[in-house]
């Protein structure tokens, strides 16, 4: 995927820092908002029509979790922490992340996709050692029947 798929962005001002981010509307949201009749620039409205104020879109949300019966600790924040995780998932870096959701302190970041860091780490750690065992015994055949020692041990226990 080209960075040129996300042709709309949206500017969002945070409510609790006040600071504007410019974040790319990724391109299944655009169809959808392409694609639904709306009669006014705000998408999500209550039932009367109006837009939601910020306690009232989290009791609504909270409301349609608890109809879902999802575990106690899915919460509204949870979108947020998820979406950083799902970043991080896909490679972004602490900084990229940090453009999407808003975070000031990339240490909130780094708490948040701690677990996908360490998965990603070890994996490319294992991956390089595999690597460097590959070549360093690329030519080598062991004897027929032949095990390494420390299969040998394995074997054994």
């Amino acid at each position: 995927m080209t960075l040129e798929l996300f042709s709309a962005q949206t500017a969002v001002r945070q409510k609790k820092t006040g600071t504007t981010l410019a974040i790319p509307v990724h391109p299944d949201l655009e169809r959808i908002v392409a694609t639904t009749p709306i009669g006014h620039l705000t998408l999500l409205t209550t039932k009367s029509g109006k837009s939601y104020s910020p306690g009232d879109f989290s009791g609504q949300f909270r409301s349609l979790c608890d109809a879902a019966d999802p575990p106690e600790r899915c919460v509204f924040h949870g979108l947020r922490k998820a979406a950083a995780r799902r970043l991080a998932e896909a490679g972004c870096t602490t900084h990229e992340i940090a453009a999407i959701t808003g975070h000031a302190s990339l240490s909130e970041i780094q708490r948040y996709t701690k677990a996908v860091e360490q998965a990603r780490l070890a994996r490319a750690a294992m991956a390089r050692t595999a690597m460097r065992e590959q070549s360093a015994t690329e030519g080598v055949k062991p004897n027929s029947g032949e095990v390494s020692n420390p299969l040998k041990a394995l074997a054994e226990n």
